[in-house]
């Protein structure tokens, strides 16, 4: 079977979505870090009626020069307006964000005022007319679409939405992840383990990963090599209705990697099988029903790699982010000298340093894709392409950051 290229698996992944979640409505304060699924437009005008963008005086521009006297007929505050009008040779002391009364159209700061505080002030700097005064509508008008469909709501979206007088919004629903880790070799962390097995890390460190994408995490275990086992386990996964379903594990060729035949005997269509990629070479993916199914590779490094690569897209692209797939890469330096690459992408985990000419990725000397040690310390994927030849350092390069 020949390897699929990274960028056509990933194409074909996020294709084979049927389309993105629903959506729920949901009260303002429990929508931080959700994806909008329609588009927001204003309930009303912001600001609602003009205001002053500075402390000092309504005034009229007209009669702005220096040494010019105003007498000074009342006050402005926020929340509570001047209900009267400004007339010739008057101001009205105001205040940030307070309405401008009627007849003013400039506003004088007070540092620029003798006098403050007293009946009389003398214009000292005078403003050019309409200085520091906020138009109302100046930010947005009652039926502008602020905010469109796939938008994250962080912390800037979710104050507009409020300001544009929202106290519910429509967002995509989470996707449920079932994440099964595989193989008679793996207890749960605080289990006792055996000579010949090993503490299961995976399942952790994918959920991060899904949880931080927007999806909400199903743990189903660890299920042995077993068939009726998988079978079970994927039954379990199809019986809460998961939007997709992660396997960890048990995706190769070997005796024991029965993961694939598990998924064909319940019936999965197999999308493709065999990246062209190191690590994550033994990853497959395909439909069971209307779940979506990533099997991943056993190996730490090799599952998370995947992760970054296969399974953030495949959650925004459910979650309706427009631009769900897209390189993340950006470009940098080579800290080291490199050897040429064969017919693998390669993912190489790097520590990164900023200079002066930008940022500089060295790749660490040990790739094994079992040691979650240089991934925890690693900043960085250094991408080499197939076929890449040799690389000096301080050649240019591509790199997808982590963190």
């Amino acid at each position: 079977m020949a390897l699929t290229p990274v960028p056509v698996a990933r194409k074909a992944l996020l294709e084979s979505i049927p389309g993105p979640m629903g959506a729920e409505t949901l009260p303002l304060s429990q929508c931080a870090w959700r994806v909008l699924a329609t588009e927001v437009e204003a309930l009303r005008t912001h600001p609602p009626f003009a205001n002053s963008a500075m402390d000092g005086y309504a005034v009229r521009g007209d009669e702005m020069a220096q040494g010019v006297a105003l007498a000074v007929i009342g006050e402005s505050a926020a929340g509570r307006a001047f209900e009267g009008a400004v007339g010739p040779g008057e101001a009205v002391r105001i205040f940030t964000g307070a309405p401008m009364p009627q007849g003013a159209d400039t506003i004088l700061i007070q540092e620029d005022a003798d006098g403050v505080g007293s009946p009389a002030i003398r214009v000292r700097v005078p403003p050019a007319k309409g200085q520091f005064l906020r138009a109302a509508g100046l930010d947005f008008h009652k039926g502008d679409v602020l905010l469109p469909a796939g938008r994250v709501l962080d912390g800037a979206a979710l104050g507009l939405a409020a300001a544009m007088g929202h106290p519910a919004l429509a967002v995509r629903r989470k996707p449920s992840v079932a994440i099964l880790a595989t193989g008679d070799e793996l207890v749960a962390p605080g289990e006792p383990v055996g000579r010949d097995q090993i503490v299961a890390s995976n399942s952790f460190a994918l959920a991060a990963l899904v949880e931080k994408a927007g999806g909400s995490v199903l743990d189903l275990g660890i299920a042995r090599d077993d068939h009726a086992d998988l079978a079970a386990k994927i039954a379990q996964a199809r019986a809460a209705e998961a939007d997709v379903l992660i396997t960890l594990g048990g995706a190769s060729v070997g005796a024991h990697d029965l993961v694939h035949e598990a998924l064909t005997r319940a019936g999965m269509a197999l999308g493709f099988w065999k990246i062209a990629m190191r690590p994550g070479k033994p990853m497959m993916t395909g439909r069971l029903g209307p779940m979506v199914v990533v099997g991943l590779p056993g190996n730490p490094v090799s599952s998370i790699v995947c992760g970054h690569l296969f399974v953030l897209p495949l959650i925004e692209a459910l979650l309706g982010i427009t631009d769900a797939g897209r390189d993340r890469s950006i470009p940098a330096l080579l800290g080291r000298d490199l050897p040429g690459n064969d017919a693998r992408e390669d993912y190489l985990r790097s520590e990164l340093s900023l200079t002066p000419e930008g940022w500089v990725a060295t790749p660490f000397g040990r790739q094994d894709s079992s040691m979650l040690g240089t991934l925890a310390r690693a900043q960085a994927l250094t991408i080499r392409p197939a076929y890449a030849p040799p690389a000096k350092q301080g050649d240019p390069c591509r790199i997808l950051p982590l963190r």
